[in-house]
């Protein structure tokens, strides 16, 4: 998560003058923050995330308190492979985030029946990624959704329109499971050399190999 800070600068007998700062990292917000306080010369001094939510410097300390376990700088990387003939579908997801000062990463697969297309197959595996936020306990954080389906990636994010009905289901399904997390999807699409681990993930899960790993890598 990223904060920025908005302050109005006093001076005596005058309008005051307004200041916003760059984004920046939680502990560098709230170090520049006190400083601003320090001097006595700021009145209205607002923090912001990038999810458009406001506190003041106490509140700010605060919530860092509150958060300090909650997974954040969350990235989902997805994707699904398709049988044609058997119309199965191999699900692939690995996630990454931070809990306190750690770093995990998450990975999974599943397979599944009664798939139409290698296109419904990677909107399936995007659901099937969110799912795995909600049971991780992830809410209210920017999340970077990474693929390497122009599809997915083009329609979720509004570049592209789409006219296919079972498609269109599950862009429902998915927004809808945006809405219960509470997050800010920012939809990223990634060359497949970049997206190696879920590829491999969705294989194995059409060759009946079934993962779910959970690793500390900080």
């Amino acid at each position: 998560m990223k904060y920025k800070l908005e302050w109005t600068y006093k001076l005596k007998g005058r309008d005051g003058i307004f200041f916003t700062s760059d984004w920046m990292d939680a502990e560098l917000a709230i170090i520049g923050g006190e400083d601003i306080e320090k001097f006595g010369k700021a009145k209205e001094l607002i923090f912001y995330d990038d999810m458009g939510q406001s506190w003041n410097l106490k509140e700010m300390k605060k919530l860092m308190v509150e958060i300090e376990e909650d997974p954040h700088e969350v990235m989902i990387y997805f994707d699904g492979g398709f049988k044609p003939d058997s119309y199965q579908a191999g699900l692939g997801a690995v996630i990454y985030f931070r809990q306190g000062k750690k770093k995990f990463r998450v990975r999974a697969n599943e397979e599944i029946d009664e798939m139409e297309s290698n296109n419904e197959a990677e909107y399936a595996a995007l659901y099937y990624g969110l799912n795995l936020l909600i049971e991780l306990g992830v809410h209210h954080v920017p999340c970077d959704i990474k693929g390497d389906s122009q599809v997915v990636i083009n329609q979720l994010a509004g570049e592209w329109p789409c006219y296919e009905e079972n498609l269109s289901r599950w862009i429902d399904r998915i927004e809808e499971r945006i809405k219960i997390l509470g997050i800010k999807p920012r939809y990223q699409l990634i060359p497949r050399n970049d997206n190696k681990e879920a590829d491999k993930l969705a294989t194995q899960a059409l060759e009946g190999k079934n993962i779910y790993s959970k690793m500390q890598l900080l």
